[in-house]
């Protein structure tokens, strides 16, 4: 405990929960970022079809629909039981599809397939991951913890866009598929040890309050009232569907095509631009994971949201490598910086009652992407991927102001919720 008591980055970790949790969920981070990352360049080699690049891409958010039930679930479960369940299914499902590229019968059908069933549960990984968090960190901890766990996904991006590149290139796509199988029965493993360490202690008259809700559409229909009467929460969801909606796209599961078709480059080059991207977030989560209990989170997340389409403009513009790298570098770091904020502020301003399905009902704004990757498929076919970009940033920023604008009481002011530290 003295260990890292002067330590604020690793303060989390005094919380047992949290030492099982976290390599866990790094473990399914691992397997997450190396499965797209084949994936993607495989469907794209295979098909030649930006499109069906952003059909597959677009097929991994299916399950973005219903997670705020998977919030409610673990509300009723318990959230450590239904993350094992999730778990249990990817390491299924990864070894059905390992399966079929070792015995070389792998085709493009089956990776739509296995990557539409996937979709259904993996989209609510980090709804579970955060309200685990929830659950089981003391208040004071929220913004260091979120951070730290944040770094999960962005480590993993650097490590498995590098590795799953490599893995492919030297071994094939069944040998990268047994370690990736191996990742997730290592997450299982370890969730299994985590939950909750901390009991609520509710006054007598709470008693009712705490009892299971009647049923799983009441307990929805309660948290959506919640949100909808919150205004830094209602302001936060619609923050959170616009970058979705027009900045995820463009510096997610389009870089196969940028890497490809911009840069001319191959596998190898588009790990080094997943990897900048996932390296900047990872500076952004550090430093937040060391400072976060001085950051007002609603500013912030609205500063450094305007400055993300800034840099993603930019990056658009870019038209060899190494600038490119440069410029995605300083994007992922003020996306990690506002999205963070933006987690930050979900946990500490929602009540332990109703956190799962809000946290469901965050997830549900990541719907965005696909529907935001569907539309751009088409326009970079017709105007480019530069003019696309250039495009979605100007109706970001526009409605990133719009938001600040109309909720300004709720997200600027320094005394407002939102921006307790």
């Amino acid at each position: 405990m003295s260990s890292t008591s002067g330590a604020p980055a690793l303060a989390p970790f005094r919380v047992r929960s949290f030492r099982f949790q976290w390599p866990a969920d790094l473990a399914t981070s691992w397997a997450f970022e190396m499965e797209t990352l084949i994936l993607g360049w495989y469907i794209l080699v295979e098909t030649q079809s930006v499109f069906l690049l952003t059909v597959f891409a677009s097929l991994q958010f299916l399950g973005t629909l219903v997670s705020p039930l998977f919030g409610v679930a673990g509300h009723r479960i318990g959230n450590k039981n239904l993350l094992c369940i999730m778990r249990a299914i990817y390491a299924t499902l990864a070894t059905a599809l390992m399966s079929f590229a070792l015995i070389g019968m792998l085709t493009p059908v089956h990776v739509f397939v296995i990557a539409a069933l996937m979709g259904l549960v993996r989209p609510s990984d980090l709804v579970m991951r955060s309200a685990l968090i929830g659950e089981t960190m003391p208040a004071g901890q929220l913004v260091g913890a979120t951070s730290v766990s944040r770094t999960t996904q962005d480590s993993a991006r650097i490590a498995g866009a590098l590795t799953g590149a490599g893995l492919v290139a030297t071994l094939g796509m069944g040998p990268a598929y047994v370690v990736i199988t191996g990742l997730y029965a290592v997450s299982l493993l370890l969730t299994l040890q985590a939950g909750r360490t901390r009991v609520a202690l509710l006054p007598p008259n709470d008693a009712a309050s705490a009892a299971p809700p009647s049923s799983l559409w009441r307990d929805l229909k309660d948290a959506v009232a919640y949100v909808w009467h919150t205004p830094q929460l209602l302001a936060a969801m619609m923050l959170a569907l616009l970058v979705n909606l027009t900045a995820f796209p463009l510096v997610n599961a389009l870089l196969p095509y940028v890497a490809k078709e911009i840069y001319q480059s191959d596998q190898t080059g588009l790990g080094y631009l997943v990897a900048s991207f996932a390296a900047g977030a990872l500076l952004g989560s550090v430093a937040l994971s060391r400072f976060g209990s001085l950051i007002r989170p609603a500013r912030m997340m609205l500063v450094f949201c305007a400055i993300w389409y800034a840099l993603i403009f930019g990056f658009a513009q870019m038209q060899n490598l190494a600038t490119g790298i440069a410029v995605l570098t300083l994007t992922g770091c003020a996306q990690s910086l506002s999205m963070i904020s933006m987690q930050a502020m979900l946990l500490r301003n929602t009540s332990e009652q109703v956190r799962g399905p809000v946290l469901g009902i965050r997830q549900l704004m990541v719907y965005g992407m696909p529907v935001g990757l569907l539309i751009s498929g088409p326009l970079i076919t017709r105007f480019g991927y530069s003019l696309t970009a250039t495009i979605y940033c100007a109706i970001g920023i526009v409605f990133t102001l719009i938001i600040a604008v109309r909720w300004r009481e709720q997200l600027w002011r320094l005394d407002a919720p939102a921006n307790k530290r």
